[in-house]
């Protein structure tokens, strides 16, 4: 679920510049419609019939691409706000989250794997447990000390993580269709990966943080 974004792939990157204090600056407006798209994706997921299924894959895609996107400018022109850097990852997280569930759902015929109603929801348990507790020890990190906001930094077992999930979801979304139907076992099989991926960053981190409390005492 799009990771702790903002810290994973630095969207929406806060770099208190001077339009630091602005609320809809370009790169938050781009965050907004991802929140805004939402709905629109979960209306077209239930819409059976072609362009439901293409609607809904496309907006997954454009969410995904504003997702760097933002972020990219909000570097590049300077225009992150700690308003963008709050919203982000809430944006990326409800859109992962939500196609998630929605692939939940509907169980897909995946004839490599035979009739298996389990097959997406086990990791999608896992993608989004691991997202709500990395949340919450964030935020705790947050209002502790330095090191232990380090500790829970972004790294590059995260930006995989993302990355995959990214990739197994829409890949997830396409096959829905008869054309690309071929592609539901990799996308499964890639879904599993990035769920891996979730448990083990999530331990990663874990362990940074006992490591900085054991120094504590």
């Amino acid at each position: 679920m799009g990771e702790e974004d903002t810290a994973e792939l630095d969207q929406n990157s806060y770099n208190g510049g001077e339009d630091s204090s602005k609320v809809l600056t370009l790169p938050t407006v781009l965050t907004l419609g991802r929140v805004a798209a939402v709905p629109i994706l979960v209306a077209t997921f239930y819409v059976d019939c072609w362009w439901g299924r293409t609607a809904t894959t496309s907006i997954f895609i454009a969410a995904a691409i504003t997702d760097w996107l933002d972020g990219y400018i909000a570097r590049k022109m300077r225009l992150g706000s700690a308003f963008g850097a709050f919203l982000d990852p809430v944006a990326d997280k409800l859109m992962v989250a939500a196609t998630l569930i929605l692939l939940c759902t509907k169980p897909m015929d995946a004839v490599v794997f035979g009739p298996v109603p389990w097959l997406v929801t086990v990791p999608s348990i896992a993608i989004i447990g691991r997202e709500i507790t990395m949340s919450a020890v964030r935020e705790w990190a947050a209002s502790q000390n330095g090191k232990l906001s380090k500790a829970v930094a972004v790294n590059s077992l995260g930006k995989w993580k993302t990355a995959t999930q990214m990739i197994a979801l829409t890949i997830l979304l396409a096959s829905r269709d008869s054309s690309f139907e071929r592609l539901l076992p990799p996308g499964i099989g890639l879904l599993y990966v990035s769920a891996g991926l979730s448990i083990w960053s999530l331990v990663v981190y874990m362990r940074q943080i006992v490591r900085v409390l054991l120094k504590k005492k």
